[in-house]
């Protein structure tokens, strides 16, 4: 189990660095001088070589990718262009925000999904299971965002049971889960079928299997064979759907938190897109994709200490 994790490890960091020297090209692709668009066109030209020189824009493009990944080691992601501010501390004061939604909505998706996908494999080709289908179906079809706009006009607008922005008076626990409640049913939505669809695919292949068969002919209780033996198996699948979802779901809170106003890190992203704020776009992005990265660890761990062929595999 070491060794394993030891290579995941490394595997994640080289991803990470992979994703921060793509997007630093990609960012020095954009056409124009980054100094210019950053101060704006009316800039002196002693402001844009001071603001080059702070932001080491006049050395090779090398030099400066070096730089900013020795910066980014130790936490230091920048600076705002407007403001000055830290981009480290601006991400730390919006990350709960965004993992507060992404934790909501992936979390009542799985309560629900992985039931119904159990519920289906159980009773196949039942009503039951026609329903279960038509349910996941239907939930992966409509997008977040149309999510987002009906439930903030039907339970903010017209029914007014919920509040329709913001992210609740801080301090206040009850007010910020009055306000958690409608984004986190948006962005969690279209994964309760994803789950569904998983679950009960993994859990028929797992029902046929000799094991499952010889306990039922052992007289074990149905929910002991279900629960304590098939789902055991049939779940490692969804925990890997689980953890690449977190990263679905980080992207998808950007509408959400557009439309609610929520000042997570996907509205800082867009943002910053529109005020062209590189140096936060850039920190923000690669936070963004090392949580993402992150949970895919957590999730790829979790499956090795469930099954030991996998670690033994690698």
């Amino acid at each position: 189990m070491t060794a394993y994790l030891f290579k995941r490890l490394g595997l994640s960091m080289a991803v990470v660095l992979a994703v921060v020297v793509v997007l630093f090209s990609l960012l020095h692709m954009i056409p124009g001088d980054p100094a210019t668009i950053a101060l704006g066109p009316r800039a002196t030209p002693e402001a844009i070589a001071r603001y080059a020189a702070k932001m080491h824009l006049d050395q090779p493009v090398w030099k400066q990718l070096v730089i900013y990944v020795g910066n980014a080691v130790t936490g230091d992601l920048g600076v705002d262009v407007f403001s000055e501010r830290p981009v480290t501390t601006m991400i730390l004061e919006r990350l709960g925000f965004s993992m507060s939604l992404v934790f909501a909505g992936m979390g009542w998706a799985a309560v629900l999904g992985i039931p119904l996908g159990c519920l289906a494999a159980v009773k196949p080709n039942t009503w039951l299971d026609w329903i279960t289908g038509v349910i996941s179906v239907a939930t992966i079809a409509v997008p977040s965002f149309l999510v987002s706009i009906w439930a903030l006009l039907i339970f903010a607008v017209g029914l007014r049971w919920l509040p329709a922005i913001g992210a609740g008076e801080p301090g206040d626990l009850g007010d910020q889960f009055l306000h958690l409640i409608m984004p986190a049913f948006a962005v969690g939505l279209g994964w309760v079928g994803y789950l569904a669809r998983m679950v009960r695919a993994s859990m028929l292949e797992v029902m046929g299997e000799p094991y499952i068969r010889s306990a039922r002919a052992f007289g074990l209780k149905p929910n002991k064979v279900i629960f304590g033996y098939a789902l055991r198996v049939a779940i490692l699948p969804t925990i890997t759907l689980i953890g690449m979802g977190f990263g679905g779901l980080i992207s998808a809170t950007v509408f959400a938190e557009i439309i609610f106003a929520r000042p997570g890190i996907g509205k800082l992203i867009f943002d910053s897109v529109m005020a062209r704020n590189f140096p936060v776009v850039q920190g923000a992005v690669l936070v963004a994709t090392a949580l993402y990265i992150l949970v895919v660890l957590i999730s790829d761990i979790l499956i090795a200490m469930l099954d030991p062929r996998v670690r033994d595999s690698l």
